[in-house]
């Protein structure tokens, strides 16, 4: 399977998927003019890739901001690893935010709640 790579831009995610590695990178800022749209093709690609996945898959996220359409669509994409974790796959979260940021500790909280994967939370 390709890797998945989309670039950054000032208010899209750089998306990084390496299907060999089983490492799942997005960062940077989230407030595309259609979120749906821009996260359409991650939601493809994870769907094929949960098929047959690497032996352990790390979801690694770095987002310092989302819009409200953004977060939905960070949802559908826990909520898909989470869907291939309760049939036995090992997968895991790590969120990265900034300490001086109280908003994005509490996000990560928040999403942290809504799945059962292992989902470690990491100050910088």
């Amino acid at each position: 399977m390709d890797s998945l790579r989309i670039e950054a831009t000032s208010c899209s995610p750089l998306i990084d998927f390496d299907p060999a590695a089983g490492l799942l990178r997005i960062e940077g800022e989230s407030y595309p003019e259609n979120s749906f749209d821009f996260y359409a093709p991650v939601f493809n690609w994870l769907e094929d890739y949960l098929k047959a996945p690497a032996p352990a898959v790390v979801l690694d996220i770095g987002l310092s901001y989302l819009n409200t359409s953004s977060i939905k669509c960070m949802i559908d994409v826990l909520e898909m690893l989470d869907g291939s974790h309760q049939k036995g796959q090992t997968v895991s979260v790590r969120w990265h935010y900034d300490s001086d940021n109280d908003r994005a500790l509490d996000m990560a909280e928040e999403f942290a709640e809504d799945v059962s994967l292992p989902f470690e939370i990491l100050a910088h």
